[in-house]
């Protein structure tokens, strides 16, 4: 690679440093486009979630809507430059049962093709692939894996996913259905596709919260994301301080990464539900500070997120 670390947000490439507080997993738009209900869709709410996470002390937020799902691209600029929080876009492909077969149909053959031109060209109008590429660039590739294993699909998007990386340097952030494939994918993408580690995040991690498995997994180098709480996944919420605090003693404070993860407007604190994107710094934040200290939350929070979402992009 050639150049200096930035990461790419909706605004423009920035220095790495200038992301502060960060979460690293979360949605302000999303629509399945099989999957009904509850959609992300309100562009107000969006604003409403990230003033009062600006408020908190939230600098930045990286959105995981990958392609198909609603991303809104146009939106996120907007969104940037009225509260100041910055905005990291993705492009990739989620698993297959958010879209229609005729998407799928559409893209087979230049899926990694299609990653390429919205982290160097911008992101499409309408999130059509074939229109005028008018929207900001992505700054990460986002694919998924299967329950469990790495179906026909995933393994489609990962060497995609991984195709991309290597013409661009981007970031690659999975996905795991419940927390599970985790060092599958990670021997697929830094093993037989040769991604560097540091520049692969596992997302979901603490949905399958078994100790022996984390920490094999953060063997392999890769960046290992909590991403709640968000509904979904409440049920293990309460291991998490004891997950992070086995992980960071085992040496791997510098790979772990938080986000909110909010995936439907029913989780939205801006339309009376909750907990919201603010959570994570208004509650969880202290909560994890006194379990870990104030220095582990900061390396989770700023530090690492500046290294994980920084690449020397080749354009």
């Amino acid at each position: 690679m050639t150049g200096e670390f930035r990461v790419r947000t909706v605004l423009g490439d920035v220095a790495p440093e200038t992301l502060e507080v960060c979460d690293s997993h979360d949605h302000l738009f999303f629509a399945s486009q099989l999957l009904a209900g509850q959609e992300l869709d309100d562009a107000a709410a969006a604003e409403a979630e990230l003033r009062a996470f600006a408020n908190a002390g939230g600098r930045a937020v990286v959105q995981w809507t990958p392609f198909g799902l609603n991303r809104r691209a146009a939106d996120l600029v907007g969104l940037s430059r009225a509260t100041g929080v910055q905005l990291v876009a993705a492009t990739g492909f989620h698993r297959a049962e958010h879209y229609r077969t005729d998407v799928l149909d559409r893209v087979a053959d230049r899926l990694a093709e299609l990653f390429v031109a919205d982290l160097l060209d911008g992101i499409p109008a309408g999130d059509d692939p074939d229109a005028d590429r008018t929207g900001p660039r992505a700054g990460l590739i986002k694919v998924a894996g299967a329950f469990h294993t790495i179906d026909r699909h995933a393994r489609w998007t990962m060497v995609a996913a991984a195709q991309a990386h290597h013409e661009t340097g981007a970031p690659i952030a999975v996905h795991l259905e419940l927390g599970t494939a985790a060092r599958e994918v990670a021997d697929l993408l830094c093993g037989e596709l040769a991604v560097p580690p540091a520049r692969v995040i596992l997302g979901h991690l603490n949905r399958n919260p078994d100790p022996r498995v984390l920490r094999e997994v953060a063997g392999t180098g890769v960046f290992l994301g909590f991403d709640g709480p968000s509904r979904a996944n409440h049920a293990t919420d309460w291991r998490l301080a004891d997950l992070l605090l086995e992980l960071s003693t085992a040496g791997h404070t510098a790979q772990l990464l938080l986000g909110g993860d909010t995936t439907t407007a029913a989780a939205r604190l801006s339309s009376g539900g909750g907990p919201g994107i603010p959570y994570l710094l208004t509650t969880l934040r202290p909560r994890l500070a006194r379990a870990l200290g104030e220095d582990v939350v900061e390396a989770m929070l700023v530090a690492n997120p500046a290294r994980a979402f920084a690449t020397r992009w080749r354009r």
